[in-house]
């Protein structure tokens, strides 16, 4: 990697350094050769080897007083993505995929569930988008219905990462408290229940285990609801609170792979007796990809300090750095496969893989129309607290 720079800025402390020379001496040894051939088997070979390797320690809390420190989950999905996009995808369901336990779980469920996802042996995943219930978490159909000890789930789940190789789900459905999102709540759904099944599996342009979840007359214990009935909404968003700012370091990660492809070439290719990166058009492109590359780790890095340093709510923050990220890193992967001409377009170059990897991005964990509805309500919501008089106008 050329440029190392953003390591030495305030929102990092030694210990973020360490840590990123850390993962990446580990991506070194272990994403050299990574298939894709079995994306089931290589992401089970994955998390376990991210286990065994300590790292998801990071994303997976340990006791009801355990952390998450957002800016080295950060780094590590940075430096993870740059090697091997599936091994950033490996880690990260990981951490989503029991965050709310994290966060919300008491210390009887955290102990039951977390070790195992925590040494890599478990797999888990969060269920929340459903067919017509994606960015609108107010319009969950997925039922959940008291009868004595337990909770009856009925539903679907759509596009659910690491469905089908799961082994604990973490499922949102409503209980009927309230409506829209106020009647939410949240479950752990073991993948072994009965009235539990994954009925499809959905191929990507990037290949990552995804699925459909059944859930007929599924029964599960009433202590496996996860902090209160009613609570989903708010147990949903705050998970997405600490993840959302993570996804733009994916999207950093793959970006600062594909400015140093670009370079390379560049520097390498010959063009009318000169190397391509001396024309001006070339350093004009390299130019804005750095610049963007440079303003999407400040938004990210500055997210993530302010959730660590300042413990506050950081929807909006967390909102800038995933949109800014995941826009710039698609058009600084275009711009690199454009500077590599013919190569760019051929199946399996590395910025061709980029291409097809950076998509998904802008999509899930809330798509950048979500992420510009968030930043302008709370924009204006703080504008209309601060100058009451000027909005009375």
């Amino acid at each position: 990697m050329s440029d190392k720079t953003f390591l030495d800025w305030p929102f990092l402390e030694d210990r973020h350094r360490e840590l990123s020379a850390e993962v990446e001496t580990w991506a070194d040894k272990h994403l050299q050769h990574i298939s894709h051939d079995d994306v089931d088997t290589s992401c089970r070979q994955l998390v376990r080897d991210l286990g065994r390797g300590g790292l998801l320690r990071h994303c997976v809390a340990e006791g009801v007083e355990g952390r998450l420190d957002v800016r080295s989950l950060c780094l590590i999905r940075e430096t993870l993505a740059r090697h091997e996009g599936l091994a950033d995808f490996a880690f990260a369901m990981q951490g989503l995929g029991t965050g709310a336990l994290s966060l919300f779980g008491t210390r009887s469920q955290q102990e039951e569930f977390l070790p195992g996802v925590r040494s890599g042996e478990r797999i888990a995943a969060f269920a929340l988008s459903e067919p017509e219930a994606g960015s609108d978490v107010s319009a969950l159909a997925t039922t959940a219905r008291l009868d004595g000890d337990e909770y009856v789930l009925n539903g679907t789940k759509m596009w659910i990462s690491n469905g089908g190789i799961a082994d604990t789900y973490t499922v949102f459905a409503r209980t009927g408290d309230a409506p829209g999102a106020k009647g939410l709540s949240a479950f752990i759904v073991d993948a072994a229940t009965p009235g539990f099944s994954v009925p499809e599996r959905i191929d990507l342009i990037a290949p990552h285990p995804l699925g459909r979840l059944q859930f007929d007359d599924c029964r599960v214990p009433r202590e496996n609801m996860i902090g209160e009935s009613g609570m989903g909404f708010k147990i949903a968003m705050a998970t997405l609170d600490v993840f959302r700012s993570t996804v733009g370091g994916a999207a950093l990660g793959f970006a600062r792979r594909a400015m140093d492809r670009a370079l390379g070439h560049t520097s390498q290719r010959y063009l009318f007796g000169a190397p391509l990166a001396d024309m001006q058009m070339t350093q004009a492109k390299l130019a804005d990809m750095a610049m963007g590359i440079d303003a999407s780790a400040l938004l990210i890095y500055r997210a993530g300090w302010a959730k660590d340093c300042l413990g506050q709510r950081i929807s909006r923050e967390a909102a800038m750095a995933k949109l800014h990220a995941t826009e710039m890193a698609q058009q600084v992967i275009d711009a690199a496969l454009q500077l590599h001409g013919g190569l760019g377009v051929v199946s399996g170059e590395p910025v061709e893989k980029l291409y097809r990897e950076i998509r998904a991005l802008r999509i899930y964990e809330g798509a950048s129309e979500v992420q510009q509805q968030i930043i302008a309500k709370q924009t204006l919501a703080a504008f209309r607290s601060s100058t009451p008089s000027a909005v009375a106008k």
